[in-house]
């Protein structure tokens, strides 16, 4: 019998498969085609202090291997987050969930993961780094070194459970800013967020969606993920969860190979939404071939 058990921060889940935030919404939508309670946790929607109606539309453009989306993190607020989503998520997931959350200032992020941080259902805050500073002139949060330890230094003050730093791969060196993020107390990464990119209607010569760029997620940026997951896991002493263009139980398990300590299932849940349970069943015999019997002990294994 296969163990698929991991330990994420001091979180014990059943298996490493976790749906990433904005792909499964808060589980609602999804648990009418499965028991969700079969996954590790899931990532719900990512949450703001103040509601957010999104960009404009068009926001998805589907391209080769992926797709591009520009949805501007709509929700309805950190308030209403706590308010209706968890209840009503506690009566179909029994599990502990990953909060992700966004902001626009150090403030904005303090005071939603200050909030969620004290929900039971909450097992760990996803902060999501990948947004712009309205006070540093529109600069991602998670481009440098510097904004992203000062998020993670205010987030940890503030609370009490573990806090990953999502970051985006759209920098210069992303080493160096998982290293600042460690050391300002994060208690792991989350690995990748979306590459950036863009699409053109040729017939009507402009952007397919209203916002020109967007992230570009799917199948085509796995060799991507798996090699910044590699890189950053063997210079940082806290856990990794990695993310980007997974979408089988051959794509966990080499995740987890390079660094991984769980595995995040984003765009593929959009094309299939069945695919983490397929993941799930399937990793016992994929393991079973590679002689793999405890799934954690994979977990960084290639030097």
């Amino acid at each position: 019998m296969v163990d698929l058990s991991v330990c994420l921060a001091g979180m014990e889940m059943d298996n490493p498969v976790v749906p990433a935030s904005g792909t499964f919404g808060y589980g609602r939508e999804f648990k009418d085609f499965y028991d969700i309670n079969i996954l590790g946790s899931f990532s719900f929607k990512g949450t703001t202090k103040e509601p957010r109606f999104g960009n404009p539309t068009p926001r998805i453009a589907e391209c080769t291997c992926g797709m591009i989306n520009a949805v501007g993190l709509q929700n309805p607020g950190v308030d209403s987050v706590i308010e209706h989503e968890l209840p009503e998520m506690k009566k179909f997931f029994g599990k502990k969930v990953i909060a992700n959350v966004s902001g626009f200032s150090v403030d904005d992020y303090a005071y939603t993961c200050q909030l969620l941080d004290k929900q039971e259902q909450v097992g760990i805050l996803e902060v999501n780094v990948s947004c712009p500073n309205v006070h540093g002139g529109g600069i991602s949060f998670g481009t440098l070194p510097e904004s992203a330890a000062q998020v993670t230094k205010t987030v940890k003050a503030v609370t009490t459970k573990p806090v990953f730093i999502k970051l985006s791969p759209n920098v210069t060196d992303i080493v160096s800013i998982a290293k600042a993020c460690e050391e300002a107390g994060a208690d792991g990464i989350c690995l990748i967020n979306t590459l950036l990119g863009m699409r053109i209607d040729i017939n009507k010569r402009k952007p397919i969606i209203a916002n020109k760029m967007g992230g570009f997620s799917g199948d085509a940026i796995f060799p991507v993920a798996v090699r910044i997951v590699y890189q950053v896991a063997k210079a940082c002493n806290i856990p990794v969860m990695g993310c980007g263009g997974v979408s089988s139980a051959d794509n966990v398990i080499e995740m987890m190979m390079a660094g991984a300590t769980a595995v995040q299932v984003g765009a593929a849940n959009l094309v299939n939404p069945y695919v983490c349970r397929d993941i799930i069943e399937a990793l016992p015999s994929v393991c079973e071939r590679l002689n793999i019997n405890k799934i954690s002990d994979i977990i960084g294994v290639i030097d």
